[in-house]
């Protein structure tokens, strides 16, 4: 859903590769290259340098004894700083761009730039967050942020940056339901009919929506708001009986045999 989505290891990797770290690391996530790289400190304080009388870590237990106080509070390694959302609805970022929300174009941003992600911020409020990219000129586009200016202007759906690499990604059956949607309601109508479907991918898990997709093109659906039926209905689970529920006695209905009258 992102354009230049090799962020976060894989730029690190990258960034290695090209300061000579050797051999190059290689990690499935930040956390497992993190929890690496601690196991391989850990494991040289075993280590004993030629012509030394101890171990690293023997060592170092001396050599802190002449070492200031580490500070109170944690070494935060991210970088902040601001930016104008521009016309595009992204905010530059150690020289790559990233989206926000296209109701933010014209206003002040602020930026905390991680090692693996950027998040973006307006008046204390995260507007978008994004895996960081590496190198320069760069765009990381979340499609979503762009999903509303597009439906009041579907004429822009088939040359919308976003939406070509977006489409590019996404499976069969939304390629089909598009198709479906402009050949029963026309390329307008239909356009926005689509939109609604992909905003459903903001709240919900995508594996669900393209489930959701493929029953609705099984059963000859064309509108949106059946989609959102058969995604709601599938995501909502049962509600349970409630135990220990205090409950009433049942009425005794004799007493009205005395009742006295004619009927």
């Amino acid at each position: 859903m992102t354009d230049n989505s090799k962020g976060g290891v894989e730029g690190l990797v990258g960034y290695a590769r090209r300061n000579y770290m050797v051999p190059v690391p290689r990690a499935a996530s930040l956390e497992e290259l993190n929890s690496r790289l601690l196991e391989q400190c850990l494991a040289f304080g075993r280590h004993r340098i030629v012509g030394r009388s101890g171990t690293v870590s023997e060592l170092f237990e001396q050599e802190k004894r002449h070492l200031i106080a580490l500070p109170p509070m944690p070494y935060q390694n991210v970088e902040t700083g601001r930016g104008k959302v521009d016309k595009y609805a992204t905010v530059i970022v150690d020289k790559n761009r990233y989206s926000v929300p296209t109701t933010y174009v014209g206003l002040q941003a602020q930026t905390l730039l991680y090692t693996d992600r950027v998040e973006i911020f307006h008046n204390g409020k995260m507007i978008a967050g994004h895996i960081r990219v590496y190198g320069n000129n760069k765009w990381q586009l979340d499609p979503q942020h762009y999903l509303d200016l597009i439906y009041r202007r579907p004429q822009a759906f088939e040359s919308a940056r976003p939406i070509r690499q977006w489409r590019a990604q996404w499976p069969d059956c939304l390629e089909a339901l598009l198709s479906r949607f402009n050949a029963r309601q026309g390329d307008t109508k239909g356009v926005k009919e689509f939109i609604q479907v992909l905003m459903l991918f903001k709240d919900h898990d995508s594996s669900e929506v393209i489930e959701a997709v493929e029953r609705g093109l099984a059963a000859d659906i064309s509108s949106s708001a059946t989609l959102k039926h058969l995604l709601l209905k599938n995501s909502t689970a049962p509600i349970p009986a409630l135990s220990g529920w205090q409950r009433l006695s049942l009425p005794d209905v004799s007493v009205y045999g005395q009742i006295g009258g004619a009927i």
